[in-house]
């Protein structure tokens, strides 16, 4: 017999929206599997180690999250050894080559940041921090100013990176530098061999603000800076056409140039004939004495700016890149590499820099929607509150991130 609906059960729209609701949430809940503290610790685990954890941090974990302490189970993954040979490796090498690949081995340049993460350093003086870590262990060869064999030892040995990395002694005392010319992983052997090898030296300005401002130059380009201090190796003619410099050329330059001045006196030495790839040079420090590359080409542009010294001056402090955020409390000028890389860590573009790529390493994607950049938004701030501590930014990320 025909079931007949009547006015009294027949299912109202209010009805049928509730019932689809509830369904959709089910299904939700389903697929998500609404976690328990269990599962997101180990979630968070991965995230942040890349391996599961033992019993007995998974159960420590878990413990933390049932008592709503969140970043107390992020950092216990932390304490990992995958944390810092793997993740932490792997997210500073690419900075350190030009190709920008995860494959280079390990050199002074990563070591010295995964020793800053580890041990809670500011991460602003990354660029101008007296500051360097090297290893030990047995036959391990001291650190060379001249080659990368005691980083290349530690990593073909398996060393613990948790462990083995100390930088109690400054890199002034290390490397032999003044003190007033150390700026950061700038004046590693790595960078140095990287972005100092040959060339201008624009290529150390370039890639800092590429991997830790995440700016390129095209990104920068602001066509309204004088174009006082453009050297002579640069053709205000480029074809022929004047218009091209004034277009597209003077907007990255104008600005380049004067903070690239900080580095006059900087230069990767090495043996072109014997060593054309310059894996025996050396950084050189040249204090009052400009390096001919910043005097090559003179006849491209005779009336261009000839470098004097190593005085920079930010032009970027007006224009379209003001938006950068440059500390107010900094002068935005001065002498050498020291006080030019604090001036571009201490930029609210640096720190938002640092967050976004830890989100992407962590995350394993970019920001891409509203609650992301709230996400990132708050972070920064948290980052500028704990002292700019990266083992933080890692948690927060891991933990927003674990549902992912």
């Amino acid at each position: 017999m025909p079931i007949r609906i009547t006015h009294r059960n027949k299912p109202t729209p209010l009805t049928v929206l509730v019932f689809f609701l509830g369904s959709l949430l089910s299904i939700l809940a389903a697929s998500e599997g609404h976690a328990g503290p269990r599962e997101q610790a180990k979630r968070i685990h991965d995230r942040i180690a890349g391996v599961p954890p033992s019993p007995a941090v998974l159960n420590a974990m878990e413990a933390d999250l049932v008592a709503n302490d969140e970043i107390t189970a992020a950092y216990r993954a932390m304490d990992n050894d995958a944390f810092y040979n793997v993740t932490l490796k792997n997210f500073a090498t690419p900075w350190t080559n030009r190709d920008q690949t995860v494959f280079a081995p390990l050199n002074d340049y990563s070591a010295t940041v995964v020793g800053m993460v580890r041990d809670d350093v500011d991460f602003r003086q990354v660029l101008y921090g007296d500051i360097l870590y090297v290893g030990s262990g047995s036959g391990i060869p001291a650190y060379s100013n001249s080659s990368n064999a005691h980083y290349e030892a530690l990593e073909q040995q398996g060393a613990n990176l948790r462990t083995v990395l100390d930088g109690t002694l400054p890199q002034s005392a290390v490397t032999g530098l003044p003190a007033s010319a150390t700026a950061g992983i700038m004046t590693t052997r790595a960078a140095a061999k990287a972005f100092f090898y040959a060339g201008t030296n624009r290529a150390m300005y370039r890639f800092t603000m590429l991997n830790h401002l995440c700016r390129d130059l095209e990104q920068i380009k602001d066509n309204t800076r004088a174009a006082d201090r453009v050297r002579q190796d640069v053709t205000r003619s480029p074809g022929g056409d004047s218009r091209i410099f004034l277009n597209n050329c003077v907007g990255c330059h104008t600005g380049m140039e004067p903070l690239t001045q900080a580095y006059a006196y900087y230069q990767y030495q090495y043996d072109s004939a014997t060593d054309p790839e310059g894996n025996n040079g050396r950084l050189i420090y040249t204090p009052g004495t400009v390096q001919p590359k910043y005097l090559q080409n003179a006849e491209t542009f005779p009336f261009g700016y000839v470098t004097p010294n190593d005085r920079w001056d930010n032009y970027w402090r007006q224009g379209i890149n003001s938006l950068l955020g440059w500390d107010t409390a900094l002068p935005g000028s001065g002498t050498g590499a020291k006080s030019m890389g604090q001036e571009l860590a201490h930029s609210s573009a640096f720190a938002r820099c640092q967050v976004e790529k830890v989100f992407k390493a962590v995350c394993l994607r970019a920001p891409g929607n509203s609650a992301d950049r709230s996400q990132i938004d708050s972070m920064v701030s948290s980052f500028a509150a704990s002292g700019y501590q990266m083992k933080r930014v890692f948690a927060e990320s891991a933990i927003y991130c674990q549902g992912d």
